[in-house]
């Protein structure tokens, strides 16, 4: 393909999406294909000579697209959506298109100067004090993993890259048994090992860390002779919207010297809201945050918002620079390869930029406000239906649910075949969890285009399927 053929299929690829966002509602929201249906479409072999464009977007339509499941339906109400909304795609567009690398800021100054605007933007949205600076990483997986780097590098003095672990004190970092898993692969690849990682047991509506707990262990690892050296809380996991009591685990953290991290990956959007900031009193006195605006706030995948009340901490632990990568001649810049594990950088603040602008956070907190509304519309819709029962409260969006008849000897069994029904039927998707060992249904709205009808349409597929087993 040459450049000069480019126009012509940009405004195809361009109508096609168009017409992709406006009548995704009407496919099945999950892939109807069956496992290898699309490897098996594809030739065993490269092609040893060039083909048109035609041919490869009618494939691209009849082989790819059947084995899509629809991110952006408006009644995906599985996990947490990953958005793209309008603007996003565009700025996405125009970034594939000149497509820098961003590591340093000679490498592009404008893409690192838009991530510092950008990023202290998302600050004054979530009215974090000046104090924290931000950086983009592409998941929260990563800044969960800088995180708990910087941890292990402060509790051994900033030895830990030189010397290893080896003849160390065994470092501890606590936790619930609510957290994600990113936290276990971060103490895996960090070297502190699964068996240092501490669950602190949960109580209260929040399914929340008990602080006394939390203190108790951390007492019990001193006297054994362990190190502990960092605090990781949630706000808002994953299976239930758990949330940490901030303020009372971050006195224990001040307490031990414990470097603390927040994990807000889904809930921290909602703190544009002022309203629902009380979730996370205190969080001012954390050293490092992180939420993905890419679950809720309509910024496409990957975009990570990882804050720092010190950002020298992370840069001591992961800056290296070799001669290839010095910046001459330029001081007082930042170079974000040094605030992140990975070299190379893509020019993600472009599409917080279009989005924040196209919107204001004014049309993004109306948005989030309707999800929150909506769901819990169908909370008190489907808690008033006989043979349901709510398992856990709505934390902001998100809550859950189980269908028990009466009569119905293995709960667990049901509602597995229960969910894969509605999933099989695709108008719906939503997914399982297990709360105190028992297998119940999850309900998130956060679609960036969902609409109370989409939300309230979920209670008809829901009872209807329900009665059909």
């Amino acid at each position: 393909m040459k450049w000069d053929e480019f126009s012509e299929w940009g405004r195809r690829v361009a109508d096609w999406t168009q017409d992709y966002h406006q009548t995704v509602g009407d496919k099945p929201v999950r892939a109807m294909t069956e496992p290898g249906d699309v490897l098996n479409a594809l030739p065993a072999t490269p092609p040893e000579s060039g083909e048109g464009m035609e041919a490869i977007f009618s494939d691209f339509e009849d082989i790819v697209m059947p084995g899509i499941t629809h991110w952006q339906h408006p009644r995906f109400f599985a996990y947490f959506t990953s958005n793209a909304s309008a603007p996003s795609v565009l700025a996405e567009f125009l970034s594939s298109a000149i497509a820098p690398q961003c590591m340093l800021w000679q490498t592009s100054p404008a893409a690192t100067e838009m991530e510092t605007r950008m990023m202290d933007w998302l600050r004054q949205a979530l009215d974090l004090p000046e104090p924290f600076q931000g950086v983009i990483q592409d998941s929260a997986s990563s800044a969960t993993l800088a995180a708990v780097l910087t941890m292990r590098e402060k509790a051994l003095n900033w030895q830990g890259n030189q010397q290893g672990l080896f003849k160390q004190k065994p470092l501890r970092v606590y936790c619930s048994s609510e957290v994600h898993t990113s936290i276990d692969r971060a103490i895996w690849v960090s070297g502190i090992g699964q068996q240092n990682l501490v669950r602190i047991p949960i109580k209260g509506d929040w399914r929340g860390m008990d602080p006394d707990a939390l203190e108790a262990a951390i007492e019990a690892d001193i006297a054994a002779g362990l190190q502990p050296a960092g605090l990781i809380l949630c706000v808002g996991g994953t299976g239930t919207g758990a949330t940490d009591p901030v303020e009372q685990c971050l006195d224990i953290a001040e307490k031990y010297g414990l470097y603390s991290h927040i994990d807000a990956a889904w809930a921290g959007s909602a703190m544009i809201c002022p309203e629902y900031r009380h979730y996370w009193p205190g969080v001012e006195r954390a050293d490092s945050i992180v939420f993905n605006p890419h679950k809720w706030l309509g910024v496409q995948f990957d975009c990570s918002a990882h804050f720092l009340k010190n950002p020298d901490d992370l840069v001591q632990t992961l800056a290296i620079s070799p001669e290839y990568l010095k910046t001459h001649g330029k001081d007082g810049i930042i170079n974000y390869s040094e605030w992140s594990v990975p070299l190379g950088r893509r020019f993600r603040a472009l599409k917080i930029w279009f989005v924040i602008r196209t919107y204001g956070l004014e049309g993004l907190r109306q948005r989030l406000r309707n999800h929150v509304n909506w769901s819990n519309q169908l909370h008190d819709k489907l808690a008033e239906t006989d043979a349901f029962e709510i398992i856990t409260a709505p934390m902001w969006s998100l809550w859950t649910f189980r269908y028990a008849p009466a009569g119905a000897s293995d709960l667990d069994d049901l509602n597995l075949r229960l969910v894969n029904a509605i999933n099989d039927d695709g108008r719906i998707y939503l997914t399982q969890t297990r709360v105190d060992g028992d297998l119940v249904i999850r309900f998130q709205a956060g679609q960036f285009e969902t609409t109370e009808t989409d939300v309230m349409a979920a209670y008809d597929v829901i009872t209807e399927i329900a009665k059909g087993l």
